[in-house]
């Protein structure tokens, strides 16, 4: 089901209804610990607009996330927190994982052997015919406003 403002657990947090441990805020964004981290110091950067899918934001939210994503991420590399690398990850949608629908990025920092890591299907390591390739983009562009 996929959730209004009115029971959004990041709309009840930017408007102090819920505790969180803020790492970062501004006018824009809030950015907080997430519960249920991939390592320690895994961080959400979270727009204060309610906005459920990023494609539904106005042209410079997304940006702005990933802006403050990277000040984050400097954070972590300088702190105690182990952190060999950072990804990032900002899922849309319900089939790529999306749980809450606010737009939100994942901030989280890496180290060899953290356990963390990504399944690829067996059709990944199959490159795909350049043919196929070329359509594919050639559909993607028609739909480029």
């Amino acid at each position: 089901m996929k959730e209004d403002k009115t029971d959004c657990i990041f709309c009840r947090i930017i408007e102090r209804k819920l505790e969180a441990s803020i790492v970062y805020e501004d006018e824009t964004v809030i950015a907080i610990m997430d519960l249920q981290p991939v390592n320690p110091g895994h961080v959400l950067v979270i727009p204060k607009e309610h906005i459920p899918y990023i494609d539904h934001s106005h042209d410079d939210a997304g940006a702005y996330m990933f802006k403050i994503g990277i000040k984050i991420n400097e954070a972590l590399k300088k702190s105690s927190i182990p952190c060999e690398g950072v990804n990032y990850l900002l899922a849309d949608g319900e089939a790529a994982g999306q749980e809450v629908f606010h737009a939100h990025l994942h901030v989280f920092p890496r180290f060899k052997a953290d356990g963390f890591g990504f399944r690829f299907s067996e059709k990944y390591y199959a490159p795909t015919e350049r043919t196929e390739l070329d359509r594919l983009a050639s559909e993607i562009k028609k739909q480029i406003v």
